[in-house]
């Protein structure tokens, strides 16, 4: 209790005054008045009144004495808040530069040696938080630099601010990325990947690189970094995980042809072995009903594998000039789904009867998305010499692990579904000399786009 700031000052404060109660006593009592009388008479000082000398001796003694000692009293009060407060700014400096190892020396036990003490669990906490975050930034560096994802972090100004090792070989052939512009990189890039990456939406694109093709699944965000906005780009490898599951998927197709097969050999052949009994015992009047289920069951047969026959054996497709509006307005007669957007003033040129079974099946799936029915809309552009048609709803969208399966055959996510639509626009862009590219929406839905060469790719 009586080492605390408050209990030192005032006995400072104490002693300041009994100081000027002695300086009063000994200017007003003894021996300042018999001082000055002494050298008034005994002197024989003759200027001015003994008062007036008394009063000027006074104020002398009082200066002499009282300013020495009032400053010394100040400075032995303030002299450890002082040295505390530039401890203090050699910390907040320190601290300012990054550097949270000064601690200072306690020898107090009062509130400033408190202060000290928390300053120092305050530095002991700042280092040991530091320390913990540079081991995770170590592992998230390790983890982000060895992952077979490219990342790519740009700045507002196209600067590429972060790339991990992946993303330098994918475009700097293994040199840094950081600093260098990334629109040249794209420029430098395949068409395939600049146009996923204008289209700034999440999808799939295929990619001529090291003479093969590679599938990529990209992602893009934007967001803010330190105040300034940045944008981050993922490119995904898919080309081992599709072959994968196009292994799969052909297991499962025979799986499900085995089964159907099964499912109709075995009546018919159950069927044929009841007929011959009744032919046997001479019951005719039963064989027509055992013929027609045999040919309903050969019907069903056929088509399932007709089904599967046309998927296997697309025709060439055969290129027109297609004029816009009779075209729409065919398609109009079997679905429903808003145009939206202008046409291109030139028309098409390519397979109508199959680019509209695409769109028939395009439309269907944005139908059965759950997507509002006037959510579901059809636009047609060309983009230099490319034409693009996009058919989009505002239903679910897909999960990444969907949307990298979706193109192949046979895979489906509803019940009854055959997988075959997007196989079969998939099959039928490329015989065309383009491709279909799957992406999820800004506010929710799905894009599907279909892109084709503006003009024959023989030159027709």
């Amino acid at each position: 209790m009586w080492r605390s700031l408050q209990m030192r000052l005032t006995v400072l404060l104490a002693l300041a005054g009994v100081g000027g109660a002695l300086a009063f006593v000994a200017v007003t009592r003894w021996p300042l008045p018999q001082l000055v009388g002494w050298l008034h008479a005994g002197l024989g000082l003759a200027w001015g009144s003994p008062e007036r000398l008394h009063d000027a001796a006074a104020l002398g003694v009082v200066a002499l004495l009282g300013l020495p000692f009032a400053w010394w009293l100040a400075r032995h009060a303030l002299a450890p808040v002082t040295r505390l407060l530039r401890a203090l700014e050699g910390a907040v400096a320190s601290y300012r530069d990054g550097d949270f190892s000064l601690s200072i020396a306690v020898d107090r036990d009062d509130e400033l040696g408190r202060l000290i003490r928390m300053h120092n669990a305050l530095g002991h906490t700042l280092r040991e938080q530091r320390q913990q975050l540079a081991q995770r930034e170590l592992l998230l560096e390790t983890v982000v630099q060895n992952t077979p994802v490219a990342l790519v972090l740009v700045s507002a100004s196209g600067r590429v601010a972060y790339a991990n090792l992946a993303s330098r070989h994918l475009f700097n052939d293994g040199k840094s990325l950081n600093g260098l512009d990334f629109g040249e990189l794209l420029r430098a890039a395949p068409e395939t990947l600049r146009d996923a990456v204008a289209a700034g939406e999440d999808g799939l694109f295929a990619a001529e690189m090291d003479g093969g093709e590679e599938t990529f699944h990209l992602s893009q965000r934007g967001f803010r970094l330190q105040g300034r906005p940045h944008r981050l780009y993922l490119f995904r490898r898919m080309t081992r995980e599709l072959s994968r599951q196009e292994v799969a998927t052909w297991k499962r197709v025979i799986r499900v042809i085995s089964h159907e097969l099964n499912n109709s050999l075995a009546p018919i052949s159950s069927l044929a072995h009841s007929g011959n009994e009744l032919v046997r015992r001479g019951d005719f009047a039963r064989l027509p009903g055992v013929f027609a289920t045999i040919g309903e069951r050969s019907r069903h047969l056929h088509g399932f594998i007709a089904g599967y026959a046309r998927f296997a054996k697309l025709p060439a497709p055969r290129w027109q000039t297609v004029p816009w509006a009779p075209f729409l307005d065919g398609l109009a007669q079997h679905c429903r789904f808003r145009l939206e957007g202008a046409l291109p003033e030139t028309p098409g040129h390519f397979d109508p009867a199959q680019i509209e079974q695409v769109l028939l099946n395009l439309v269907k799936n944005a139908q059965e998305s759950g997507s509002a029915p006037d959510a579901v809309t059809l636009s047609i552009g060309l983009r230099g010499q490319e034409l693009r048609l996009d058919v989009a709803d505002r239903g679910p969208g897909m999960s990444d692990t969907v949307l990298a399966q979706a193109l192949l055959p046979f895979y489906s996510t509803k019940r009854a579904g055959t997988g075959l639509g997007l196989a079969l626009a998939r099959e039928i862009a490329e015989a065309h000399g383009g491709r279909v590219q799957l992406a999820n929406r800004e506010g929710g839905g799905l894009r599907v786009s279909l892109r084709l060469p503006g003009s024959h790719p023989g030159g027709g």
